[in-house]
């Protein structure tokens, strides 16, 4: 652990005076996750606002009463993770399928989720967010593809579950529109029209994207994969993304299965297909990318193209195992993501870099990546891939008060030197605190802005009506 003295808004090396922040945090470890890798063995942050407006090693400057105060003794601090794929409305239907590949699982699934609605989705996203935020998370991407025909405002209900948690909020605005009929994956009753998509991206973009720098709520457009959608669709929704400033997402090279559909029904990869389609850019991500060949990285990487590796859901359903290392090597931007919750049940968040580790580890040695590397992927990374590395994860004054504050002086964690190490590769860690935005969401391992049990209770009525109806 390294790094001294006071930094300040405005100022990275030298003292500056500051009038009492709104809060401080201090006692603790601080691993900032900045360009130089700063890390202090005991140091404080201040936070004013929704902003980081200072940290430093050591006591931190006698702030007066006004000043609320986090004692951090025993805990490492670090920035909120970033979870970077998800589908919220999948909380609802864990336990389902356990043992398929990908394509027997999505079969099982698909006539359950074609019974979902408004209410639906609000609870199950509101039970993923609630377990996100345990785990460390700030800022949640989720890929809403799915609108059964007369279910509601789905995209809106989850925006409200985000908003009632606290968390900062990347909804993708999902679509498919070729269905089994038309060689498709899905049934023809989940699919949308092409006119009907484009119309409800566009309204989403124009009622719920925020570009401001504080923004709690940023939309993406993301048709779902290559086996569910059509090309027209992809190519128009690029389009419309682009004239409006908002991000593309969508799933890529998650399987042998993918690839053989690519291979079978345009004579290329998957990773081939989207480029001759335009989907190359540093405003677009690709979930998994667990069969990616050298071709496919290097055009990522000449682009800026991120990926978000989501390690659990790939060993739930045997996918495979991405090339992390080869992708983070090339420039690429990556993140993880817990996926969704149908095929990762306990849509950890702080599980994934542990897991991202390990996956690495077992293909490529333990020097392909380390601890502090996973912990980038989780914070930075994850920022990046979201375009949102300006504003949140890192420890850096003027940034975002996206902080996550863990608790390492417990049984499991005791005789752990490196508090990197402890978080990484121990056991998952309590939370002594989640803040987003400056708000506390997360006080001692419980999420203060709902109650725990009834959005539990709600969580196994919305599964057991949608199970019966189905």
């Amino acid at each position: 652990m390294s790094g001294s003295g006071v930094v300040g808004v405005g100022q990275r090396d030298e003292v500056v005076a500051v009038s009492a922040p709104d809060l401080v945090i201090d006692g603790c470890a601080v691993v900032t996750v900045d360009a130089s890798g700063t890390e202090y063995r005991r140091g404080w942050v201040s936070v004013r606002g929704n902003r980081i407006e200072a940290l430093g090693e050591g006591r931190p400057p006698a702030f007066g009463a006004e000043t609320a105060r986090i004692d951090g003794q025993g805990c490492l601090l670090t920035p909120g993770l970033v979870n970077t794929h998800h589908h919220l409305y999948q909380w609802i239907t864990r336990g389902l399928a356990a043992d398929s590949t990908l394509f027997e699982w999505l079969k099982t699934l698909y006539p359950v989720w074609a019974r979902i609605d408004e209410k639906s989705v609000r609870v199950a996203a509101t039970g993923a967010l609630v377990s996100l935020a345990r785990t460390g998370c700030t800022t949640s991407s989720d890929h809403h593809y799915l609108f059964p025909h007369g279910g509601g405002d789905l995209l809106g209900a989850e925006i409200a579950a985000a908003a009632e948690v606290g968390l900062r909020f990347h909804p993708a605005r999902g679509s498919m529109d070729l269905g089994q009929s038309d060689g498709g994956l899905p049934p023809d009753d989940v699919v949308e029209t092409i006119d009907d998509i484009l119309a409800a991206s566009t309204a989403a973009i124009e009622l719920w994207h925020d570009p401001s720098p504080d923004a709690m709520v940023r939309i993406a457009l993301a048709p779902c994969s290559p086996f569910s959608v059509t090309a027209d669709l992809l190519r128009e929704s690029a389009v419309l993304a682009r004239s409006a400033g908002v991000r593309l997402h969508t799933h890529l090279a998650e399987t042998v299965d993918e690839l053989d559909f690519c291979r079978e029904n345009f004579d290329c990869t998957p990773a081939e297909y989207m480029e001759r389609l335009g989907w190359l850019g540093d405003d677009v991500w690709y979930a998994h990318g667990v069969h990616l060949d050298d071709h496919a990285i290097a055009a990522m990487a000449r682009t800026g193209t991120g990926v978000a590796h989501c390690p659990t859901s790939n060993g739930r359903l045997g996918a495979g195992i991405a090339r992390t290392a080869d992708l983070v090597a090339a420039g690429i931007p990556v993140g993880l993501g817990v996926d969704g919750a149908a095929s990762n049940e306990s849509s950890s968040l702080i599980e994934e870099p542990r897991n991202a580790l390990l996956y690495a580890r077992a293909v490529g040695g333990p020097q392909t990546m380390t601890v502090r590397g996973a912990l980038e992927l989780a914070t930075m990374g994850g920022a990046r891939v979201l375009g949102r590395a300006d504003d949140i994860g890192s420890i850096e004054p003027g940034k975002l008060a996206d902080l996550a504050l863990w608790r390492l002086d417990t049984p499991a964690h005791a005789g752990i030197e490196d508090p990197v190490v402890a978080l990484i590769l121990g056991s998952p860690p309590p939370l002594a605190a989640l803040l987003v935005n400056g708000r506390e969401v997360v006080r001692d391992g419980v999420v203060t802005t709902v109650d725990e049990a009834s959005v539990g209770a709600d969580v196994a009525q919305a599964q057991a009506t949608l199970l019966a109806s189905s």
